[in-house]
C-alpha cells in the first residue's frame, strides 16, 4: 500500500551529544537506551514501582535518595555496566520484580540512559522507548500526527548499533499505523535501512553489538533476551513533573 505523504518530521539522532536542552524544549522527543535502561525502566514501572526519578549522575542519586524516606525508596542504576556500591539494584531488567519495586520511588541512574532523559526533560512530550514498547509508543507518535525527535543514548556518546536499529524500528511503525510517509534527516534515513537489514534478527543484533558483548562478558547475557523481547510490555513511561510514570 502506498502512503501518503505527510510532511511530519521523524529526526533521529544518533548520540544526545548532537542536540541540547533548549533545541528539545517543547519537542516531542523519544529516548531510547536499549541495553538497558530503556527496557528496565519499562519493566520497573509496570511491575509497580510508583515513579521513577531519573538523575544525570551518581550524586544527584546519593542525594535525593538521601533526603527521602528509607524503605519507600530504591537507590537503582550502574555505572559501566555494574551495580554501583550502596545502591539496592543494578540495571538488569530482571532485578526489577514486582516484589521488589512495587509502590517504590526510584532513584534510578545509568551512564547513558538517565543523563539522556534528563537533558530531554523540557519536551512537551518526553516517551522512553525500547523494543519492549515500541509499537505502544509508534501508536502514540501516530496519533499525535506531529514532528517526533528520536534521541539514542548511546554508550559515553558514541554510536550503538542496537538504539539506531529501534530507532528505524519506530519509524516503521509509525508510517504503517498512519499509512503516512514521514519526513527524514540523514540518520533517520541510515536507522530505517539498518532496522530493515536487522528487522528478522534482533536479539543476534543484540549479542552482536559492542555492548551486548560487553554486557554478556559481566555476566548479563540473559539480559539481552528481555531487551530484544518486541511487544513484551507495552507500556509507555513519561516523564512528568521530573518523574517517569505510566502514560494513562
Amino acid at each position: 500500500m502506498t502512503k501518503e505523504k505527510s510532511n511530519i518530521k521523524a529526526l533521529v539522532y544518533f548520540t544526545p551529544n548532537q542536540v541540547d536542552e533548549i533545541f528539545l524544549k517543547d519537542k516531542n522527543v523519544v529516548v531510547i537506551d536499549v541495553l538497558r535502561s530503556s527496557t528496565t525502566i519499562v519493566h520497573a514501572l509496570n511491575n509497580g514501582a510508583r515513579i521513577i526519578i531519573p538523575v544525570p549522575s551518581i550524586e544527584s542519586a546519593v542525594k535525593i535518595s538521601g533526603s527521602a524516606f528509607g524503605d519507600v525508596v530504591l537507590r537503582c542504576g550502574e555505572r559501566n555496566g555494574r551495580m554501583i556500591e550502596g545502591f539496592n539494584l543494578g540495571n538488569s531488567p530482571l532485578e526489577y520484580k514486582e516484589e521488589v519495586v512495587k509502590g517504590k520511588t526510584i532513584i534510578f541512574y545509568s551512564t547513558n540512559g538517565s543523563p539522556t532523559i534528563t537533558k530531554s526533560r523540557y519536551a512537551k512530550n518526553l516517551l522512553v522507548a525500547g523494543f519492549v514498547n515500541i509499537t505502544a509508543v509508534a501508536e502514540y507518535l501516530a496519533s499525535l500526527n506531529e514532528d517526533f525527535y528520536i534521541i539514542c543514548a548511546g554508550n559515553q556518546n558514541s554510536f550503538c548499533i542496537e538504539d539506531v536499529a529501534c530507532a528505524g524500528m519506530l519509524i516503521s511503525k509509525v508510517e504503517n499505523i498512519s499509512g503516512k510517509k514521514l519526513e527524514y534527516n540523514d540518520a533517520s534515513n541510515a536507522a530505517y535501512l539498518l532496522y530493515k537489514i536487522h528487522s528478522r534478527s534482533i536479539l543476534k543484533l543484540l549479542r552482536q553489538s559492542d555492548h551486548g558483548k560487553y554486557l554478556s562478558e559481566i555476566g548479563f547475557r540473559e539480559d539481552l533476551k528481555v531487551c530484544a523481547a518486541v511487544d513484551s510490555v507495552p507500556k509507555i513511561p513519561t516523564l512528568i513533573d521530573n518523574s517517569l510514570i505510566l502514560k494513562r
